[in-house]
């Protein structure tokens, strides 16, 4: 866990780098700092040597007492005002440089997370992964702001104090040294089991984000199914699991800090004891038993400031566990690298190629090893053919457009697109030349134009144009600010119509060669239907179109029908074909007729 821990705290010294002239200023003021903390209890000892008329540092001999106390008085001034005015430069600094660093990482672990396949996102909850880039992030930014860095300038604090002790009067500063000891071995004792603790807290914390994210975003489910009070009562369990989680850590809190001023207030006792002997036999004076009962509370001041930072600390700890944990996820679908691609590929790369053939060739692909999803899957689909997938549910209709896609990747097997395999083509050109129409739509929150853009570079009178030409004019101008509308999250201020109309035009406006629709018009009224479907046949025109079917006109008007069932191609053919074949679609067909079935 140490050696793991410490690899994971190296990751972030890159993030600091970028700091490193603002890291190295805060780093030489811990010098000074420490210096005008431990000066101060040696000037109010020198005071009272001073009136008790005890030996004194050399520049204060054969001063008068008035004089003596004046210089005293002005130094500690000076020190306080010193210390302060440092203290005030490093505290911004260190919160400066914190907040820097967790935005650096915010962003990376956000990139890292759009970068990390399906796969992944599919077996963890939206609401733990943005506990991790949320709670986590802000847990790594205290700890740095006001724990790593305390700790550090706490040690250069303690350092000085213990060489100066140690220089005055090494008997009782070896005393208070040692009374050091208990404390270190308790705190490393409690750190391990505050550590499981904690890492407890922020997995139940994730559990709730979870939850309260799921029921937010099927509210409407929750509310028509009258799911109000079970649902509560499941994310009551929820919190209440978490609250568990939250007293586990408390004990281990409130014990290190009732065992720091314990040995506090026994170090001081034994200093008074042992001081207050050697002051009677005339072996110290009391100004120096005076120095150091103030030093006993300068020495155990960062102790309790250390207590007091040990949920911290040991929750940045577990933070950077956790999103260390989510940085070392691998990215399972990458580009190659150039020199493991292909002449043909890089070529392709660099110019746009529109034929559009698409190749399955022995395909095997499962989302658990124990539940094969396609197997062994082999056809061709010519540049400019129009073909259907058709099959019940859980045949891997969806599936194909997927691994065509490059969203997962198959176990066996390979796709071609254009005669190339799609791993050698570089992820972006690949899904340029792919055109991707669900039947659930997905609207980013802003205008209506920035959807239709996304990453296309089209300026305001081109896209006005396009939207023109796909027969968007009489939705924009039933919207108040045409292309300008600002859409609420999801697109949740349009129609479902209205919402698949802007996925489509999206599509079309790339110019896709290859075009994959999941029953495109399926949640369109019968106008904009016939609307739509006009300016679908001029863009499906010289394009291969791979649509999912659900319904037979659709099926009907396909060049060639892919029959799939339990992954496996089963029957091919047109539509009369397959009727007239009595196979699985015309059974399909013949259900779909009688209203009983979907293709």
């Amino acid at each position: 866990m140490a050696s793991l821990d410490r690899q994971r705290l190296l990751r972030l010294i890159p993030y600091l780098g970028r700091d490193r002239r603002r890291l190295l200023l805060t780093l030489l003021l811990l010098i000074p700092l420490a210096l005008s903390a431990a000066v101060q209890p040696l000037l109010v000892g020198q005071a009272i040597a001073v009136l008790r008329g005890e030996p004194t540092m050399t520049w204060l001999q054969g001063q008068p007492v008035p004089a003596a106390l004046r210089q005293l008085v002005l130094l500690l001034l000076a020190a306080v005002a010193v210390r302060l005015s440092l203290q005030s430069v490093q505290t911004y600094n260190v919160q400066a440089i914190g907040q820097r660093l967790t935005a650096r990482i915010r962003d990376d672990l956000f990139r890292h997370a759009l970068a990390l396949s399906l796969r992944f996102h599919d077996r963890t909850p939206v609401g733990k992964l943005l506990t991790r880039l949320t709670s986590d992030v802000d847990a790594l930014s205290e700890v740095f702001g006001s724990g790593a860095f305390g700790v550090l300038a706490d040690l250069v604090t303690l350092l000085v104090i213990a060489i100066t002790m140690i220089s005055i009067e090494w008997r009782l500063g070896l005393l208070l040294l040692l009374s050091q000891v208990p404390v270190t071995l308790g705190i490393l004792w409690l750190q391990g089991r505050y550590r499981t603790a904690n890492y407890r807290v922020r997995e139940e914390l994730g559990q709730l984000n979870a939850d309260l994210q799921e029921n937010m975003q099927g509210l409407e489910v929750v509310q028509m199914f009258r799911r109000e009070a079970y649902n509560s009562a499941r994310f009551a369990r929820t919190t209440d699991a978490y609250r568990k989680a939250v007293t586990g850590t408390i004990l281990f809190d409130s014990s290190i800090s009732a065992f720091i001023e314990w040995v506090a207030l026994s170090a001081v006792a034994v200093v008074l004891a042992l001081g207050g002997w050697l002051v009677t036999s005339g072996s110290m004076g009391l100004g120096v038993l005076t120095t150091f009962i103030l030093f006993s509370q300068r020495l155990f001041d960062p102790l309790r400031q250390l207590a007091e930072r040990f949920t911290q600390i040991q929750g940045g700890l577990t933070a950077v566990e956790r999103i260390g944990e989510l940085l070392e996820q691998p990215i399972e679908i990458s580009d190659l690298p150039e020199n493991q691609r292909s002449a043909a590929a890089i070529h392709s790369g660099a110019q746009r190629a529109s034929a559009g053939e698409v190749v399955f060739e022995n395909v095997f692909f499962a989302y658990r090893s124990d539940d094969p999803i396609l197997e062994d899957l082999s056809f061709r689909i010519a540049p400019g053919e129009h073909v259907a997938l058709v099959g019940p549910t859980g045949s891997g209709k969806s599936t194909v457009i997927r691994l065509l896609c490059r969203l997962y990747e198959p176990q066996r097997g390979r796709i071609l697109l254009d005669g190339i395999d799609i791993r050698q083509l570089p992820i972006p050109t690949l899904r340029q030349r792919l055109g991707v129409v669900l039947q659930d739509t997905f609207l980013f929150s802003g205008n209506v134009a920035d959807n239709l853009r996304l990453d296309a570079a089209i300026d305001n009178a081109r896209l006005e144009q396009l939207c023109h030409d796909l027969g968007l004019d009489p939705l924009l101008r039933r919207l108040p600010a045409g292309l300008q509308t600002e859409l609420r999250e999801r697109g949740a201020n349009l129609s479902s119509g209205e919402r698949q109309l802007l996925a489509v035009a999206r599509v079309a406006i790339r110019d896709p060669s290859v075009l994959v629709m999941d029953e495109a018009t399926a949640f369109l009224d019968p106008s904009t239907e016939a609307t739509l479907q006009r300016d679908l046949e001029s863009l499906l025109q010289e394009r291969t179109a791979i649509v999912i079917a659900h319904r037979l006109a659709t099926v009907e008007a396909a060049d060639r029908i892919l029959v799939l069932r339990k992954g496996r191609l089963i029957e091919q053919g047109n539509h009369r074909d397959l009727r007239a074949a009595g196979g699985l679609y015309a059974q399909l067909a013949d259900l779909q007729e009688k209203g009983l079935a979907r293709l």
